[in-house]
């Protein structure tokens, strides 16, 4: 059947759905009558025989009549009509009659509005009629109208499609004819395409698949167009329309792979789309209308980024799967689809579960292709493949050898003359190569070597996989040269490189791989001190050499942001190993690329888990380096760059990103796009199997070189908004500066070379303090202190190692800076510690001698602390505060699935209701016990700027997001209050363990509850460092407070002093053991 209405998105079906429905039998006569019509209408313009037509109209006459006005397919059936009365007319030479025709196609056109897909076909018909009544009758509306509709239909068709070359046609036509001498003849003559019937699906598919295996671009648009052509007229109703979506959008597909054109991708999946409608649940074709959308959201995501295509593609596929069962043919292909892109989801987000079902779906692929069948050894490869990723990951070497032996196997079903044995041959050689990295077999990188050598030979010049079969052999000669000293490797080595090099375009991502390599040869020339022939030199330049190509790998934008990031590592290794001159540059350009690469991270929780494959001394030994050269103002800089990523990333785009929202979408969409660019350059490089057309080749480059492009042009972009001009540049000293307004700074730095601190002052220079002590010292005394916290007192009452450790922190860490700080600091003023790494876990406030009339840091300043000077900048912002101070008291006793009861929750709550001021000053709201919910805290965390939390914490060490204060139902979690904003907060007091503790693997991240209030927002915040008893918290909460109200008043920058107070009163109290009387620490304002 041939009615053309065609539902061309979802609108349009829930429309339909409203629309007078027809009976079983009335819906079977009209596609009867339609049938029957369109048949006779084929005969009559094949035999020229009257009667065919006049029945052709009748049948058509009867569709009408029997299609209801509102009904989907009324448009297609008045089209049928007008088009069997227009070629009537023409016939019978009856030009009075045109009237009919042209009535009934404006009909069909005004249910067909902008937009919809058939709108083009009818108004190209309705122009053609004008203008043989205009030839007739010299109407000049007829032609004006005519000339209208063709222009319209021009602007929305494809540039190839029929009706587009149709319409340039009859626009043509009707200027050389003017309407005296026009013939109506003329006209039937000049397009007799326009009235033939379409290729069958057949047809179509065999011309499709024919196309699809040739490279001549004119063939692939003439396709296209004729698939065009043929949706015109296989409505909806047609069993075969969903077969046509799916090879159009498979040519477009194609042919958006070639050239690049956003409209064809789009179009692709809006077919597929429409396609996987008409397959509903229970259709026989269901599956493979799954599979190719799926295909086609792939091909969006790796085109754009966008991660919400790679999941909905999964889902897809996922879907597809469970339609082909064990037994069913297509199965292993649906295994292998999902396997694939659960691999790509893998890379971009690193979760193991995906990686394990990768090879889990291979290993099914591969019990279905057994010995014999065509693509064993595309499932042998694939599945080798997950295996040493999975091994890369975790080291078990078992994954490592399995993975070889089906290499081995793949490539004994690729013999020689086989069009991926080269593919096989340097797969293998790669798994064997990795093998000798960690057995030190010498076997295994002869293997390699013969291999890839085979593999190269395969690879003439001119074969877009040569430059990188090129390099893999030079790494691998490289390698034999350092354990076995032959020049001759060595030079070979770096002549591959060379020519490798050559071979890539400006824009290949592969040639950071290249530039790395030669890096490493050039160091393996150095350290061997051989230069040239051989003999023996200081090969300085060989080393400059090999930075230069360090520094060329990291810097170049199309290699993808982790690449890059990795090579940087690299550089800064080598570079601090030789104390070479771009040292700091190296560390600068790490960071740098360490900040962009978190900024294309999705979730925190990802973020922290990336974290982790990153050396944790970047920061402070970059700050070292600097101080080395004397550059104070540039450590500090390194150092706010380096350290609290994951909080800067998650603060970044919530302050100033939130006010250009609310007046513009822009700002919000340039977000996006820069995180879906970075996360595409970070995927590797494409191989391409042997035989890949060329121009397949050069499509792939171009889209790489638009990434670029279009990832460079975003960040520029961001750049000109208000606020952002130093968007992903490191922060400057003149800014930071800005956080010791109130008092000095203390950034403590412990790293390989030294531990130094360094002191901020608002005003003045910098100044740097090399300590007395080291990295190894420091490690010890952490040790020490954690295992002397809790211990019981000595006979004495005393905390006999605790002190110890104590009065070792006053003089290799606090005693220096206390000193210096004597000379423009005035006794009992604030001041703020800013501490990296080990230093995060010392109780510097609480450093002293503990002898009579011994000194001690709290006799002569008050400290705070902050995680970054940023974070402390952030705090100090001013808001308009309300005279009236909401404060929440939020007590758990009996939090969900604990076997224990707090005692003092309750009496703790109303202590601290008793001790502030009363209305109006102060409006308190308890919430304790079975009201102390998840949800109910989160409400009082918003409504509510002064905060006091009463109840168990606990700090997770493996994922520290998961770190919370513990509620009657489920945990308040450190990731719930991250993800609320909390700037208009001025205080929270927690009264909880563990709430002031790091991550040992991330210390300078800086991941527990008080830093994490404190990001969200809160201006002043006090935490614990380790488990706090119930008659410490009685006591410091009744001082505390009474310091802080002493006056009546809240004020949260009292805090630090109510605290410092509180302490120094319970000194007094020898029954309290020392470690609780340190417990508690002030951070922010």
């Amino acid at each position: 059947m041939a009615l053309e209405q065609r539902l061309s998105d979802e609108k349009d079906v829930a429309n339909a759905c409203s629309l007078t429905t027809l009976a079983s039998g009335e819906l079977d006569a009209l596609t009867l009558r339609t049938d029957a019509g369109h048949g006779l209408l084929a005969r009559y313009r094949r035999m020229q025989n009257s009667s065919d037509l006049e029945q052709s109209i009748n049948h058509f006459e009867h569709a009408l009549d029997i299609c209801p006005i509102d009904h989907p397919c009324r448009p297609a059936a008045l089209f049928n009509l007008a088009t069997a009365k227009f070629l009537n007319c023409q016939a019978n030479e009856t030009h009075l009659d045109l009237d009919i025709p042209i009535s009934v196609f404006q009909d069909a056109l005004d249910l067909r509005p902008s937009g919809h897909p058939d709108r083009p076909v009818t108004q190209f018909h309705l122009a053609i009629a004008l203008l043989c009544r205009f030839a007739k009758r010299g109407i000049e509306t007829d032609h004006d109208a005519a000339k209208e509709l063709l222009s319209e239909a021009l602007d929305i068709c494809h540039a190839n499609s029929h009706i587009h070359r149709a319409a340039l046609l009859a626009i043509d036509t009707s200027a050389l004819h003017p309407a005296a001498s026009v013939s109506v003849n003329d006209f039937g003559q000049e397009w007799p395409a326009t009235s033939v019937l379409p290729l069958s699906p057949d047809q179509l598919a065999d011309r499709a698949e024919w196309c699809l295996s040739r490279d001549d671009p004119h063939d692939s648009d003439e396709v296209i167009s004729l698939h065009y052509d043929a949706l015109g007229y296989y409505s909806i109703m047609h069993a075969r329309r969903g077969q046509l979506l799916a090879d159009l959008g498979t040519m477009l597909a194609s042919r958006f792979e070639r050239r690049g054109n956003d409209e064809d991708l789009d179009q692709a999946l809006a077919l597929q789309s429409e396609a996987l409608a008409l397959h509903p649940v229970g259709h026989p074709d269901r599956s493979s209308s799954l599979n190719n959308l799926a295909n086609r959201l792939s091909t969006r995501f790796g085109h754009r980024g966008n991660a919400e295509d790679l999941d909905e593609a999964i889902a897809l596929d996922m879907e597809a799967l469970a339609l082909r069962p064990v037994g069913h043919t297509d199965r292993s292909m649906s295994l292998n689809y999902l396997a694939v892109r659960l691999s790509i989801r893998f890379d971009l987000r690193g979760n193991a579960e995906d990686l394990d079902e990768t090879i889990a779906l291979h290993r099914e692929a591969l019990a279905l292709r057994p010995f014999g069948h065509i693509d064993r050894s595309m499932s042998l490869s694939n599945l080798a493949n997950g295996l040493s990723i999975r091994f890369n990951h975790r080291g078990n070497i078992e994954d490592l050898d399995e993975a070889i032996a089906l290499d081995m196997e793949a490539l004994a079903l690729r013999p020689v003359g086989h069009t991926d044995r080269s593919s096989s041959l340097n797969h293998l050689a790669n798994g064997l190569f990795t093998r000798f990295d960690h057995r030190g077999n010498a076997e295994d990188l002869d293997e390699a070597i013969a291999l890839n050598r085979e593999a190269l030979a395969l690879r003439p010049v001119g074969h877009t996989d040569r430059p990188m079969s090129l390099n893999n052999l030079a790494v691998q000669l490289s390698t034999r040269f350092d354990h076995h000293g032959d020049v001759g490797d060595l030079n070979e080595s770096r002549e591959n490189l060379r020519c490798a090099l050559t071979l890539l375009t400006q824009h290949d991502p592969r040639r950071l791989m290249v530039h790395r390599s030669l890096a490493t040869v050039y160091l393996s020339l150095h350290r061997s001190r051989l230069h040239g022939t051989g003999s023996p030199c200081e090969d300085t330049d060989s080393l400059n050499v090999a930075m230069h190509h360090f520094q060329a790998a990291a810097n170049f934008v199309p290699g993808g942001l982790l690449y890059r990031l990795r090579v940087s590592l690299d550089w800064v290794r080598h570079a601090d190993q030789h104390r070479h001159g771009t040292e700091l540059e190296a560390y600068g350009t790490s960071m740098q690329l360490m900040d962009a690469y978190m900024s294309a991270t999705a979730s925190v929780s990802s973020r922290h888990s990336a974290m982790k494959d990153f050396p944790s001394t970047l920061a402070v030994d970059a700050a070292s380096c600097a101080l080395r050269s004397g550059d104070v103002c540039r450590a500090v800089e390194l150092l706010e760059q380096g350290r609290t990523i994951i909080w800067t990333q998650m603060t970044r785009f919530r302050t100033p990103l939130d006010s250009l929202q609310t007046h513009s979408d822009h700002a919000a969409a340039l977000v996006k796009r820069f995180r879906d660019l970075s996360s595409l350059l970070d995927k590797p490089p494409a191989s391409h199997a042997d035989g890949t057309p060329s121009v397949d080749v050069e499509a792939a480059a171009t889209r790489y070189r638009r990434l670029v492009e279009n990832w460079n042009g975003v960040v520029e972009e961001i750049r000109t908004i208000e606020g952002f001009s130093r968007f992903l540049l490191p922060p400057m000293f003149a800014g930071l500066r800005e956080a010791a307004r109130d008092g000095p700074i203390i950034m403590l730095i412990a790293s390989k070379s030294s531990c130094d601190a360094i002191i901020i002052k608002h005003t003045q220079p910098p100044t740097s303090i090399q300590l007395p002590t080291d990295l190894e010292k420091l490690t010890r005394l952490e040790l020490i202190l954690r295992e002397a916290i809790g211990k019981d007192a000595g006979p004495k009452g005393n905390q006999t190692a605790l002190i110890k450790a104590l009065r070792k922190l006053w003089d290799d860490v606090v005693r220096p800076v206390a000193e210096h700080l004597g000379g423009f600091a005035r006794r009992g003023s604030r001041i703020w510690w800013c501490p990296t790494l080990l230093f995060n876990f010392l109780p510097l406030h609480a450093a002293g001698e503990y002898r009579a009339n011994g000194a001690s840091l709290s006799q002569q300043y008050i400290s705070s602390y902050t995680p970054s000077l940023t974070a402390l900048m952030r705090a100090r912002r001013s808001h308009d505060r309300s005279p009236l101070v909401p404060f929440a008291a939020i007590g758990q006793d009996c939090p969900a699935g604990a076997s224990f009861t707090l005692e003092c929750v309750e009496p703790e709550l109303d202590l601290v209701r008793s001790l502030l001021p009363p209305p109006p000053t102060v409006s308190f709201t308890k919430i304790t016990s079975v009201d102390a919910t998840k949800s109910r805290a989160l409400r009082a965390l918003r409504d509510n700027t002064w905060l006091h939390f009463s109840c168990h914490g606990t700090q997770n060490f493996d994922d520290p997001f998961k770190s919370a204060f513990l509620m009657r139902d489920q945990p308040l979690s450190l990731l719930d209050i991250t993800q609320m904003d909390l700037s208009l907060h001025q205080f929270a007091f927690l009264s909880a363990c563990e709430t002031a503790v790091g991550d040992f693997a991330t210390p300078d991240e800086v991941i527990h509850l008080a830093a994490g209030l404190q990001f969200a927002g809160v201006k002043s915040v006090i935490g614990t460092l380790w488990k706090v008893t119930d008659s410490t918290v009685q006591r410091l909460v009744e001082a505390f407070y009474k310091n802080l109200c002493a006056d009546g008043k809240m004020n949260s920058k009292r805090a630090a002093q109510a605290l410092h107070q509180a302490v120094h009163s319970l000194a007094r109290d020898k029954d309290m053991p020392l470690d609780q009387r340190i417990v508690f620490m002030h951070i922010g304002t």
